[in-house]
């Protein structure tokens, strides 16, 4: 059973969405690395999240907040956040790095688990790096690779649900192997459904061309947590016609506050409060760099609309 954190701002009062958590992720922030010049401080941003009225939160990048499980648990207790999800990426595609990757998420999970945290959001290895925009692996895995990334899958989500009770989430994500609609089912269908699910990112699928109600219609039973975001499909049709890298996409304004861009929050909120399942639906708006004025009028701007669609209460 997924365990979501509640709270009077969190639920909307319609029984129709009452299973449907809101959240927010440090993205919103600005926040992709765990030290760097062009983003806020952390406490200060530990600071906005709760002045925007957002309870549950996603730690994002390990290092940026405290990782210190208490410190962190002080920290967010003082502000009335709840950690409901870590964050953590690495390559699993090669069995060498398989120990460094599963250490890595070890460690985000040994940060979470005592919030009371449930779910660990996988990032899927990059080809193109995010913050130079240079290529530093192959655009394709050949189906030996693809395989071995699967059982490197397996294997950390057997690890969380077996010594943290922490479900594993694969977030596609542009610029990786797991980003197509094609993708996504593929990496489900040679994944073990009792270990590894799916953190359904909204704007991503519509970054690779794909449509998250559908995937929402295919595989209602494997999502176990969602970033809700929206992209500006102007942007997307630019960023195709120059052969921007994702984080090129980011910096022009693909990843837009909604009700601007797609997907449709009205049909995406319906179609997830129709799978009748707790979820954790968290706002991750994608905005490396931005101007530190803009997250936290934007984060209330977000809440505020969010709620206006049954996500979420003022």
């Amino acid at each position: 059973m997924t365990t979501v954190t509640t709270s009077s701002k969190a639920v909307s009062t319609d029984p129709k969405y009452s299973k449907l958590a809101v959240g927010i992720a440090c993205d919103s922030w600005g926040v992709w690395f765990p030290d760097d010049d062009k983003q806020l401080p952390p406490l200060t941003v530990l600071d906005q999240m709760a002045e925007s009225g957002f309870v549950n939160i996603e730690t994002g990048p390990y290092g940026f907040f405290p990782t210190d499980p208490d410190i962190l648990k002080k920290e967010t207790q003082a502000r009335g956040l709840s950690v409901v999800a870590g964050t953590q990426g690495g390559p699993l595609h090669h069995k060498s790095d398989w120990a460094p990757t599963t250490a890595d998420i070890r460690a985000v999970a040994d940060m979470v688990a005592p919030q009371g945290a449930r779910h660990l959001v996988y990032l899927p290895t990059p080809f193109i790096d995010y913050k130079t925009s240079q290529q530093i692996e192959p655009a394709t895995i050949d189906d030996e690779a693809w395989k071995v990334y699967m059982e490197g899958l397996n294997r950390v989500g057997t690890m969380l649900k077996n010594e943290y009770g922490i479900t594993l989430g694969v977030h596609p994500h542009g610029n990786t192997y797991i980003q197509t609609e094609a993708e996504i089912t593929r990496m489900l269908d040679d994944t073990d459904p009792d270990v590894v699910s799916l953190c359904l990112d909204t704007g991503h699928v519509v970054y690779a061309g794909g449509d998250p109600i559908q995937v929402i219609a295919d595989h209602g039973d494997r999502i176990s947590f969602v970033h809700i975001k929206a992209m500006d499909t102007d942007v997307l049709a630019e960023t195709a016609r120059n052969n921007w890298s994702f984080g090129q996409a980011v910096a022009h304004g693909v990843s837009v506050t909604p009700p601007q861009g797609a997907p449709d929050m009205v049909e995406l909120i319906d179609a997830l409060a129709g799978l009748g399942k707790e979820l954790n639906v968290v706002v991750e708006q994608d905005l490396y760099p931005v101007d530190p004025a803009f997250p936290l009028p934007n984060a209330i701007a977000t809440r505020e609309y969010l709620a206006s669609c049954h996500l979420g209460s003022l």
